[in-house]
């Protein structure tokens, strides 16, 4: 169980928002497929089945890019790209804790990310879980 202010939690949303990527890393599918398959095993997580990642083209031409997400035992790890860009989006949400810094700088070293924002959040407060 976690604790934020005094109210327990299922546990923590780690959000990397960044800009200036390597074009080339944020494009290709089977790289995307590779760092999803990675990461888990870096922050101690446990897959659940193999990385799914395909492009996306949306309704505005410019914002297409790829997504991926493997779910984990935890929860899951998503990565969205919007290649034209330079864009980058990636989330992981797990019900434990994890290293934290480690899943930070594997991801901005692998998408040759400049610049970031990080966002970190405790979800699901007073999640029902028995001591």
């Amino acid at each position: 169980m976690f604790e934020r202010d005094g109210v327990a939690s299922f546990g923590p949303h780690l959000m990397i928002d960044g800009r200036q990527c390597n074009s080339s890393r944020i494009g290709d599918m089977a790289y995307i497929w590779q760092v999803l398959d990675d990461l888990p095993e870096r922050i101690g997580m446990t897959k659940i089945i193999p990385p799914y990642v395909f492009p996306y083209s949306g309704l505005v031409p410019e914002d297409r890019g790829v997504t991926g997400v493997v779910v984990i035992a935890e929860s899951h790890i998503t990565i969205h790209t919007f290649t034209e860009k330079d864009y980058i989006f990636c989330d992981v949400f797990s019900c434990r804790s994890f290293d934290e810094e480690t899943a930070v700088q594997y991801l901005v070293d692998a998408f040759g990310i400049v610049e970031y924002n990080l966002h970190r959040t405790e979800r699901g407060a007073n999640f029902p879980r028995e001591q």
